[in-house]
């Protein structure tokens, strides 16, 4: 489970004794469970040896030498830092398995969502899903440049735009926006149309991309240059990565539930932009399409993520050809309970292939 840019403790860290070890962890989860500082005092209360406070604090200040924790403003107590956090998640949590309950939930309502719904509502679905049982928002980005389709028509709005309507096989309708070569004629928009739909079916705009461009080499004068011009810089911009994504977010009013204290409205308010810039998410999801597994981000380890002091836990999903196709996860504050989430995200990125993988 890794970050973009994970911040990791030094080496040393990994041999701090066992009685550190458990102070840490009973400190990181005071914080994940109240998101507030925990003291000397409380802590020599909980732990499960027997320790002073005084003993407890001499703890505390190696582990702050060492970087795993810091004191907030003049308080007494002390928080994990991102760097702490991240020890944590990687040598220190015990990751549970996903509920009966959540397991029951997460399988009836996302199969009932694939039934009948496009792939996109599906997805928007299993979004809302992970949103209410992680209290966060739930973030799906996908590929559209996977979609299936059946028919591609271009419509003329004025003389330098056309409206592109994709409709792919599962039923959904895609509108976009095309610039049209200078001196373009009407008719060279029909003829377009027709050679497409022609070939299009049960193919993806990059597959019919390809296969146009060997065509292309072999019978130039299928189509005026025109519109040769005009299937070419179309189908190009399509095939790009970051014109290809597309971003679903549910439940980001869950993320208001939980302030703490005044500071954490300015946090709220940051993730808030954070989520709007879909440039930005939808290149960190898309990382998560690169290995197998679940990937936790921890606050600045992602420059998305630097201001807002927020954590992302994804996981990749995949389509009928067994190929990853998007990312499914949740957003929330540092706070999140990684330890509930990571095998909920998990599981339901599980379902989510399974239902693409089977066509539903």
């Amino acid at each position: 489970m890794t970050g973009d840019v994970p911040l990791r403790p030094r080496s040393a860290l990994v041999d701090i004794n066992e009685r550190s070890r458990e102070i840490f962890r009973r400190i990181v989860e005071s914080y994940l469970a109240t998101g507030e500082p925990v003291g000397s005092r409380n802590l020599s209360r909980i732990l499960p040896m027997t320790l002073s406070p005084a003993s407890v604090r001499n703890v505390m200040s190696d582990l702050e030498a060492a970087g795993l924790i810091y004191a907030p403003h003049t308080s007494a107590g002390r928080l994990p830092t991102e760097v702490g956090l991240r020890f944590f998640v990687d040598a220190l949590m015990q990751v549970g398995d996903v509920s009966t309950e959540d397991r029951s939930r997460i399988e009836a309502e996302v199969r009932a969502a694939g039934q009948g719904k496009t792939t996109e509502g599906l997805l928007s679905e299993a979004s809302a899903l992970l949103s209410g049982l992680s209290r966060g928002a739930g973030v799906v980005v996908t590929t559209k440049a996977t979609a299936r389709l059946k028919h591609i028509e271009f419509v003329r709005l004025d003389a330098t735009r056309a409206l592109v309507v994709l409709v792919s096989d599962d039923g959904s309708v895609e509108n976009r926006l095309l610039d049209l070569p200078p001196g373009l004629p009407a008719s060279a928009l029909v003829e377009a149309s027709n050679y497409l739909s022609a070939r299009v079916r049960g193919k993806t705009l990059i597959e019919l991309a390809g296969e146009l461009e060997t065509e292309q080499r072999r019978a130039e004068t299928e189509l005026d240059t025109l519109t040769a011009r005009l299937v070419e810089s179309g189908l190009a911009s399509w095939s790009g990565q970051s014109e290809t994504r597309q971003l679903i977010v549910r439940g980001q009013a869950n993320l208001l539930d939980d302030l703490r204290a005044v500071e954490d409205l300015e946090r709220i308010r940051l993730l808030f932009a954070d989520l709007e810039t879909k440039k930005d998410v939808i290149d960190l999801l898309s990382r998560a399409e690169q290995g197998e597994g679940v990937r936790i981000f921890i606050g600045s380890e992602n420059k998305l993520f630097s201001l807002s002091g927020s954590s992302m836990i994804a996981a990749p999903f995949r389509d009928a050809s067994h190929q990853i196709v998007g990312v499914v996860g949740v957003i929330g504050p540092t706070r999140l309970n990684y330890a509930r989430i990571v095998p909920m995200v998990d599981y339901t990125a599980k379902v989510v292939s399974r239902l693409l993988e089977s066509g539903r």
